[in-house]
């Protein structure tokens, strides 16, 4: 089991800026992967980045790349969301998963940030 529990969500204006964190405990010498999915109201949830944790290699959903840049600190064992000139489009809920070293899947969540962006 790999639990993991996100922080950092908030209110912002658009145009500004927020850091999410996801830090994870138990088995964590399974993570593959570390990924942040959103989830807005009415719809379906959606990748936004994604990085793998043995070579640090990243990628980005297309409506993100060049605003937000996930990043990791291997002696913590926390991955960050850093998330710049956010738009009201932004506004979700933003999950953080684990996809374990062999999986096929992200089968690890965390329970959520919500992140709004006020016009």
């Amino acid at each position: 089991q790999v639990q993991l529990v996100e922080s950092g969500g908030g209110l912002v204006q658009a145009g500004g800026s927020l850091r999410l964190s996801c830090a994870a405990s138990g088995r964590t010498y399974s993570i593959g992967d570390m990924g942040w999915f959103r989830q807005a109201p009415g719809k379906e949830r959606e990748f936004v980045a994604t990085i793998r944790w043995s070579d640090g290699s990243t990628y980005y959903a297309d409506s993100v790349k060049g605003r937000f840049t996930i990043s990791r600190d291997n002696a913590k064992i926390t991955v960050y969301l850093q998330m710049n000139s956010l738009k009201p489009d932004d506004t979700a809920v933003y999950y953080c998963a684990v996809r374990r070293v062999g999986a096929a899947k992200y089968d690890y969540w965390g329970q959520g940030t919500q992140v709004t962006v006020s016009s």
